[in-house]
């Protein structure tokens, strides 16, 4: 018989952001009293260990108590149950997740006293005057490859330091999944090379873009009909604060309306519009169906919450509208290159 090594991964409790770990003791992750500090892990996805190699795995878990039922901090079972209610839909996800690297307590890149040039240069760039950190990021998306995830891209961001990768797209709760475990293999990666990854969402004040998740979604209707987008991107002007309230601790720091970004105080959406809460983009305006982009998540938000939240905005109102009519979609109103629409919160 066989050996091989197993990882076992899962959220913990930490509030007010929680955190990935790989070993157990409730009470030791704020999930349990000490003097009943027994939880249960139950894997819901496995993966090669492309740390260890061979035969070795990752092993996510959710968290369950000793009698069956889910912890309060088990985000994920939520997730699929909302994702089974709405499977008719057939949603798909791409999330965009931003951080940033720091080296010591300077994000890299950054000088030991002082700022560096203004951003700008860094966004794609090329160059050990721009890019830093080029090899811990490529190290990071060679092990999400050899672990099998659905990585679909890197970039430098805006920031020095400061990077992105994308998953997706996939179904939830897969989505969530994938994502949780290559945060993992990001943080680490990053211990053989000395440096730490934040998925803070403003991790320098001043001038400097924040990091988050943009979370691109469609459902087989919007796949195929514009107006089904449009629709997508009102119904989430319906729960605004509700998606604001779940999307991230410290949200407020960066959805300022400066930035790329739209405050967190209002809701807007638009053709192409790097500056609203939900960007339609253009090529979708142009093909006349495909998807929305959700640009309010944090880095640090739950994927799993973020996703769940979605489907039962988007999928309820696109039901309630098809029962309403028969069965039949909706037809939303058309936004041209230049409109949007506003919902402004008090």
């Amino acid at each position: 018989m066989g050996v091989y090594r197993a990882e076992y991964i899962w959220i913990d409790g930490t509030q007010p952001t929680q955190k990935v770990r790989w070993a157990f003791d409730g009470s030791s992750t704020q999930q349990a009293t000490g003097d009943k500090s027994d939880c249960v892990l139950r894997p819901v996805f496995v993966c090669p260990d492309p740390i260890r190699g061979g035969d070795d795995k990752l092993v996510l878990c959710e968290v369950m108590l000793v009698n069956g039922q889910p912890h309060k901090t088990n985000m994920r079972r939520a997730n699929v149950e909302m994702a089974e209610r709405f499977k008719g839909f057939d949603t798909w996800f791409g999330i965009e997740q931003e951080y940033t690297f720091f080296e010591g307590s300077r994000p890299l890149g950054f000088p030991d006293v002082g700022f560096p040039a203004p951003q700008g240069g860094y966004y794609c760039g090329v160059g050990a005057d721009e890019v830093f950190g080029r090899d811990v990021v490529e190290a990071h998306l060679d092990a999400c490859l050899k672990a099998g995830l659905r990585i679909s891209g890197i970039n430098a961001e805006v920031m020095p330091g400061q990077w992105e990768f994308q998953v997706g797209p996939l179904n939830a709760p897969d989505i969530g999944d994938q994502l949780w475990v290559a945060r993992w293999l990001l943080y680490r990666v990053g211990e053989d090379y000395g440096v730490s990854a934040t998925l803070y969402p403003k991790p320098v004040r001043g001038d400097w873009n924040g990091a988050g998740a943009h979370t691109n979604f469609s459902t087989n209707e919007m796949r195929e009909n514009y107006d089904a987008c449009v629709a997508a991107a009102e119904a989430l002007a319906t729960r605004h604060d509700l998606h604001i309230a779940n999307y991230g601790f410290g949200i407020e720091e960066r959805l300022t309306g400066l930035h790329e970004t739209c405050s967190y105080k209002e809701f807007r959406y638009g053709v192409s519009d790097r500056g609203a809460s939900v960007r339609i983009p253009w090529q979708v305006a142009v093909d006349r169906k495909g998807y929305i982009e959700d640009r309010r998540p944090n880095a640090n938000a739950d994927p799993y919450v973020t996703t769940r939240l979605i489907i039962e905005t988007v999928c309820g109102a696109a039901g309630a509208s098809q029962s309403k009519n028969g069965d039949r979609p909706a037809r939303a109103a058309k936004v041209p290159a230049s409109g949007r629409k506003v919902a402004v919160r008090s």
